[in-house]
């Protein structure tokens, strides 16, 4: 196998010795002047020539330093980090030739550089970087309309990145859902945050199982029971059937009573025989299959079986088969010593059976750390385990009697339980099913413990006056989850979040789009200390585009990110913002409508850029079509 060069080695090589790695903080990134040596966003005053020693003499310090990237090696896992490096020689590096080289002055000023093109190298040379820079941003934004009909008529052009485009087509929000329906033949990826009900019918609907399958499989998309159905239907694997029908019940979606007996008569059986939501009337056919995998799923749902079944499902010839039916049955009448001493795998009868009195007392008792913290959460314990358990020598055994439901708040407010208020909380379920229960609420969101508290906080309505509490809590988290899920949470409350918490997976914009989160009034943070608050100048209904060219020009990074979304922007600064040293601003900025064509289209024809500017809305709806079909084409291919 030919050794491939590290970078350092190359540089070294070229004669250069290796001073650092040096990440972008607010220096020009690599991304920006690889687009300049490609020819993709050169500025008026680029020199294509030979680099001589005088170039190379304007490029380095006193020191003889400057900064150097070279195409295809990532320093530090990531494409925007430059290496320092130092020359002194009085030649030139040996860096020309492949792979091809960017290299930036300490200051910023100038740039040199030769990159690989379908025409050969090209050798660029700019200096006065940062002025060259600003007068092309101006030039680009009197882009006139002749300008950008003309632009657009030549797209998609000869150098371009089809395959990009179809990774990042689906996300454009001007495509027409007839459009994103043609792109379900070439790359299905962008279902997975696909939320149009015409696109995902014809999903569900498409020949392809692997179309059909993507927003089955995925977190964000939300069908409707028809399309669960008709999905469910359509899946030619029984075991996938099931799999798509566990998903539908998950996301709350109805199923007809003929799907449950297609379900079931497939060689899935076994599978389809455990889905929640089985109409009642298919147990005893279950209950007495030939199959114990089935016999075993109904004793799931004892509480349905007729009295007779259950007895034959106690007395059942396969192991199996019993030990289900005995722990489902012992739910509610104590199991007794000798039941218990029979089972060859006891920790499922401590965590949910009732035991009698005796047996429970004596495995409290004699029990090791295993068995009293099974006992703690079985929801069967008797009150007089409960209170033993909460004086355990164990922390988690009494943090696990803190959090059971049968306690009053009295009661676990008394229990000296082990708990980190950074570490990640989940919703509790028993507090979840209570959150319809006003009283209930009241009660819970007075609890000692936070978790309880934060499972309060969860419900999407609560009573004013717990609301008024909740937003007052000492644990921050409880605020935060009232933020994220309570639609009744109070402005300043929302307000005070957002100081400290940007958003999480599952609630991405919250608390900033909550209904609640004020508006009026934001426009005095844009002088605000914090860089947070003065990302909220533009939501002020009386901010101007003067407001977003000033912010677009702060000195944090998130600020200008905030500008760079904004559709007041410049097309000059929209510009000036593809450069900026920050990924994310430079990703929002490709995004942003105001992006003149001719700069937009030489986004769509650079790899680094090709997949996030396809997803900007400026781009005509036929010149969308057009892109599809050259990135059809291209899928296609063999390759």
């Amino acid at each position: 196998m030919q050794h491939r060069e590290e970078p350092h080695e190359l540089l070294v090589r070229a004669g250069l010795t290796v001073v650092e790695d040096v990440p972008p903080g607010s220096l020009f990134p690599p991304e920006a002047a690889w687009r300049i040596a490609r020819g993709t966003a050169a500025p008026d005053g680029t020199v294509g020539e030979t680099l001589d020693a005088a170039w190379w003499r304007r490029l380095s310090d006193v020191d003889g330093e400057f900064l150097v990237a070279v195409l295809g090696h990532r320093i530090g896992g990531n494409d925007s980090w430059w290496t320092r490096v130092r020359y002194t020689s009085d030649g030139i590096p040996e860096l020309t030739g492949d792979p091809g080289f960017i290299a930036l002055s300490l200051d910023g000023q100038v740039l040199l550089a030769e990159a690989p093109t379908a025409d050969g190298p090209q050798v660029t040379a700019v200096d006065r970087l940062p002025e060259r820079l600003e007068e092309a941003a101006a030039a680009a934004g009197r882009e006139t309309k002749a300008e950008r009909a003309e632009v657009w008529a030549a797209v998609p052009g000869r150098r371009a990145w089809p395959l990009h485009w179809a990774e990042g087509i689906g996300s454009n929000p001007a495509a027409p859902d007839e459009l994103l329906i043609r792109l379900l033949d070439v790359a299905e990826g962008f279902l997975h945050g696909c939320d149009r009900p015409a696109v995902l019918d014809a999903a569900v609907d498409h020949p392809d199982p692997q179309v059909r399958s993507t927003p089955a499989g995925t977190f964000r998309p939300k069908l409707t029971s028809d399309q669960w159905v008709r999905l469910i239907r359509a899946e030619p694997s029984p075991r996938r059937r099931v799999l798509w029908a566990e998903h539908a019940r998950a996301g709350g979606a109805d199923l007809p009573q003929d799907l449950y007996d297609d379900l079931l008569t497939s060689s899935s059986r076994a599978l389809a025989a455990e889905l929640p939501g089985l109409p009642a009337h298919h147990l005893p056919g279950l209950a007495t299959d030939a199959d114990p995998r089935v016999r075993t799923a109904a004793c799931g749902r004892w509480d349905d079986i007729a009295t007779p079944l259950r007895e034959q499902l106690l007395a059942d010839t396969d192991d199996a088969v019993r030990t289900a039916a005995l722990l489902a049955h012992h739910t509610r009448v104590p199991m007794p010593r000798e039941s218990f001493a029979a089972l060859a795998e006891p920790l499922r009868a401590l965590e949910r059976c009732r035991l009698e009195p005796e047996l429970e007392a004596e495995l409290i008792r004699n029990g090791d750390a295993e068995v009293r913290r099974a006992l703690a959460a079985n929801p069967g314990l008797g009150a007089h385990g409960v209170a033993v358990l909460a004086e355990d020598p164990l922390d988690d055994i009494r943090s696990a009697v803190a959090l059971r439901p049968d306690l009053t708040e009295e009661q676990r407010a008394v229990v000296r339980y082990d708990f980190d208020p950074t570490s990640m909380s989940h919703t509790l379920p028993w507090v979840a099913d209570l959150h319809g229960d006003t009283e209930a609420m009241r009660r819970l969101a007075t609890s000692s413990h936070p978790l309880i508290r934060r499972s309060v906080a969860r419900a999407r309505h609560l009573p004013p006056d717990v609301v008024e509490l909740l937003a007052r809590d000492e644990d921050r988290t409880v605020r935060l989850f009232l933020a994220e899920s309570c639609d009744d949470a109070p402005a300043d409350m929302l307000l005070e979040v957002w100081r400290w918490w940007d958003g999480s997976f599952s609630h991405p914009d919250r608390p900033r789009s909550h209904p609640h989160f004020p508006r009026a009034g934001l426009l005095h943070y844009a002088d605000d200390p914090s860089g947070r608050m003065r990302r909220l100048a533009l939501d002020d209904p009386e901010s101007t585009a003067a407001d977003v060219a000033r912010l677009a020009r702060d000195p944090e990074a998130g600020v200008r990110r905030r500008a760079a979304e904004d559709p007041r922007l410049s097309p000059a600064d929209a510009v000036r913002l593809l450069d900026d040293p920050a990924a994310h601003v430079r990703g929002s900025a490709m995004r942003n409508p105001r992006l003149p064509a001719r700069i937009l289209a030489g986004l769509l024809h650079d790899r680094d850029t090709a997949c996030a500017a396809v997803t900007n809305p400026a781009i005509p709806v036929p010149v969308l079509h057009r892109i599809l079909a050259a990135a059809a084409a291209a899928v296609a291919a063999p390759r």
